[in-house]
């Protein structure tokens, strides 16, 4: 059993005893010190009414049982809560500001296996917690002291369903063209690995004038058809069956809908480092300005970024720290390479429907198909290795020698250590709950990549 805490919330497999795995009791605890949290937060800034909180969900099995307790946790408190049910991550945080809430609590393991959950917490912006603000709310948590309400002043339960107006306001983004997507007759596959984007996609789809919808894992009833993260290896099926139906394109989101895998219409990988790449090379060509992704994603942002006249910008890993980059440099688009776009005219949060609208707006005014995009692009190569070490071996050390050793590249020291070469890169990140360090190496070919990434591995391993 294992249970995981962060400033961003709780995650842990259903479960076991309290403390060690993700249950009823440690949920309680958690829901309690963030609604007290939230009540804090919402008096200081002169709210003396009644606090609201959204909470919504995907599709995992255990998904109501979690959402049954948190619903009641923040009843008693006194806190009145918008249940929007099953919905995205990037649908609750959208929720948040169009009910003026003061928080929202996201039910979802993310691509972790369907004997994970967790609860992702958000700020009255719909943005996930800062440091200070996820580190309070864990110290309450270990706290206790909660003061619960009367039965007079329990907190209300009201149930929306926020779908329609998500897809609603991606339709009416000025760069999303609906007349230019339909005019195309789209055929487009899509695999949503039987989680809340079985509903949403096809429905966003068909409202973005989507001829045709072919769906592979759709049945919202979170028993995942195959490993959730949208990584080449898991997604074969819908590889073929967007060949084999003549699709224009595939597009492939994880449980909670806010990462998007694309699929070529030969059924090949677009690359899901690509999709951010692609989606922003539209918007700049039309919106001129910045971009911001994270250390480990892909030096094509970058390149394309400057290529058509903007500044690119790197922040630490993480969508909090993307986000505070983003609005630093005024970013006009910006994300992660693992297939999460973030665009700041419909909200600050990692969104795969704005991906998918935009996407196929530039298919269609592009006239080209995505593996024609794809060409277009700069050719990187990623590997992605990791190095186990002996407890009680100092992680730091190892990194501060590893960048005094390279002090004559550009090293960047914001998350881990991160060396720019000439024409290709490594990122070496510590774990903070395993000795561990996670090796990301890019170049012009998948054998330099892969040789970047067993050469640095030797050095540290030659020290450790």
């Amino acid at each position: 059993m294992t249970l995981i805490k962060s400033i961003s919330g709780i995650r842990g497999t259903i479960g076991g005893e309290p403390g060690l795995g993700l249950t009823p009791s440690d949920i309680l605890k958690f829901t309690a010190a963030f609604g007290t949290w939230v009540s804090q937060q919402a008096l200081s800034r002169g709210n003396k009414g009644r606090v609201k909180v959204v909470v919504g969900r995907d599709a995992r099995i255990s998904g109501p049982m979690v959402q049954s307790l948190i619903l009641g946790t923040l009843s008693g408190l006194g806190i009145d809560v918008i249940d929007i049910g099953m919905a995205t991550t990037p649908t609750v945080e959208i929720a948040v500001t169009g009910e003026n809430a003061e928080g929202g609590i996201i039910i979802t393991a993310s691509h972790n296996p369907k004997e994970w959950n967790a609860m992702k917490l958000l700020n009255e912006k719909g943005e996930f917690l800062n440091g200070p603000e996820g580190n309070r709310v864990l110290e309450m948590a270990d706290e206790g002291k909660f003061v619960f309400a009367s039965v007079e002043t329990l907190g209300r339960i009201i149930r929306k369903d926020y779908t329609d107006r998500h897809i609603e306001a991606v339709l009416a983004l000025p760069l999303v063209d609906v007349e230019a997507i339909r005019s195309c007759r789209f055929r487009i596959s899509v695999d949503a690995v039987n989680s809340v984007g079985g509903v949403v996609i096809p429905r966003l789809l068909k409202a973005l004038g989507v001829t045709e919808v072919v769906e592979l894992n759709c049945t919202p009833d979170g028993v995942f058809a195959h490993n959730p993260e949208p990584l080449p290896a898991h997604l074969t099926e819908i590889s073929a069956l967007t060949k084999s139906s003549g699709c224009h394109a595939g597009f492939v989101v994880d449980p909670d809908v806010d990462r998007l895998a694309v699929i070529n219409e030969d059924g090949s990988m677009f690359g899901e480092e690509y999709t951010l790449v692609a989606v922003s090379d539209y918007v700049l060509r039309h919106t001129p300005g910045n971009t911001v992704s994270n250390l480990s994603s892909s030096r094509a942002l970058r390149d394309q970024t400057r290529l058509l006249g903007g500044e690119y910008f790197a922040a630490a890993v993480g969508e909090v720290n993307v986000v505070a980059a983003m609005k630093e440099h005024k970013a006009v688009i910006g994300g992660e390479g693992n297939g999460g776009v973030i665009y700041p005219e419909l909200h600050y949060g990692r969104d795969a429907l704005v991906g998918i609208a935009l996407f196929l707006t530039w298919m269609a005014k592009s006239g080209k198909t995505p593996s024609a995009l794809k060409s277009g692009y700069p050719v990187y190569f990623m590997s992605k290795q990791r190095i186990d070490l002996k407890e009680g071996v100092d992680v730091d050390a190892l990194l501060k020698v590893m960048k005094e050793k390279y002090a004559r590249e550009t090293v960047t020291d914001i998350d881990g250590v991160k060396i720019d070469f000439e024409k290709e890169w490594v990122h070496l990140r510590k774990s903070n709950t395993e000795p561990i360090i996670r090796v990301y190496t890019e170049s012009g070919s998948q054998a330099a990549a892969d040789a970047l990434a067993h050469r640095v591995m030797s050095e540290i391993l030659s020290l450790a």
